[in-house]
């Protein structure tokens, strides 16, 4: 064996490994740049948010009944990154805090009301938090319908608008928008994706607009003379629902002022005397005024904001 000449051999190919090491490394690092700069000038992609789910028994469990079922469908609507499972314990322990509170401030029969209240407020929330989703939607739909109109003006499909409007606008629209994308990228016909839309966010301006893309789609006309004029309707009746909201506001917190005044009057009731309220709820009479009292306090805020809404 020539030693010399293997020595210069494995010399030589640790050279020209080394080399082509190099050279792999510097196109990486031209790679990397290049995306750099790319996602510079279009924004960072949007990552689905993938952390580990809880309660994950539970809420499969819980999706088998009906209840389970409704949950999700409104879970859906509002956009809270949250299972079915995960509302229904965390609701269970929110209920539960409410009524150790409320039984030590107060008095115990107060706890229970407080559940029974809370279990009111849980799904309450839910139509609160799809009515403001619902709100910020009709707020993006002027934008909305202005990427559409240019789109299809460009001469591309209504499909390939609606894509482009998911690259284009924020959330909610865009959360909305990319599942009505997949929908249709999986074969659903418009009809029944963008139907689906207005069941997840009910509201007539969404309405118009879905009615319009459906008819235009069926069709076969254009929908840009449509898409511009609806446009300024969309941008007009932004404006008026602004209004009326500010004009309403003092009345809205009028309507969560008196339930809060009604409470602090028991408060100041048990600080006068201590005990005072288990005196008063451990007597049928006591606990019959309690209840009329606290349905009239839940009367009073129903018909106030019943009479504060005001369809535009």
């Amino acid at each position: 064996m020539n030693l010399p000449l293997l020595t210069l051999g494995v010399t030589l190919l640790g050279c020209v490994l080394a080399v082509l090491g190099v050279r792999a490394w510097s196109a990486g690092q031209a790679q990397r740049q290049a995306l750099v700069d790319r996602m510079a000038q279009t924004g960072p992609l949007a990552i689905e948010s993938g952390r580990r789910r809880r309660f994950a028994s539970l809420d499969r469990r819980l999706r088998r009944t009906r209840l389970g079922r409704r949950i999700e469908r409104s879970l859906s609507a509002t956009g809270l990154d949250l299972t079915a499972g995960e509302y229904a314990i965390y609701a269970a322990a929110a209920l539960i805090a409410l009524y150790g509170l409320m039984s030590a401030v107060f008095a115990p029969f107060f706890g229970v009301l407080a559940v029974l209240i809370g279990l009111w407020g849980a799904n309450g929330f839910l139509n609160w938090q799809r009515i403001k989703r619902t709100e910020a939607f009709i707020n993006q739909l002027p934008e909305l319908t202005r990427v559409l109109a240019n789109a299809t003006q460009a001469g591309l499909a209504l499909r390939t608008a609606i894509g482009m409007a998911v690259e284009e606008l924020d959330d909610p629209a865009r959360e909305e928008l990319r599942r009505v994308a997949d929908q249709l990228a999986l074969g659903r016909s418009l009809d029944d994706a963008l139907g689906e839309l207005v069941e997840r966010l009910p509201s007539r301006e969404l309405t118009v607009l879905v009615t319009t893309l459906i008819l235009s789609n069926r069709a076969g006309g254009t929908i840009v003379t449509s898409l511009r004029n609806l446009t300024e309707t969309l941008e007009e009746r932004k404006e008026t629902r602004r209004e009326v909201t500010t004009l309403l506001s003092q009345v809205k917190v009028t309507a969560v002022a008196v339930p809060v005044l009604g409470m602090g009057f028991l408060l100041i009731i048990n600080g006068m005397r201590d005990g005072a309220l288990d005196e008063m709820t451990s007597a049928l009479g006591g606990r019959i005024a309690v209840l009329i009292a606290a349905g009239l306090y839940a009367l009073g805020f129903v018909l106030i904001n019943r009479l504060t809404r005001v369809r535009i």
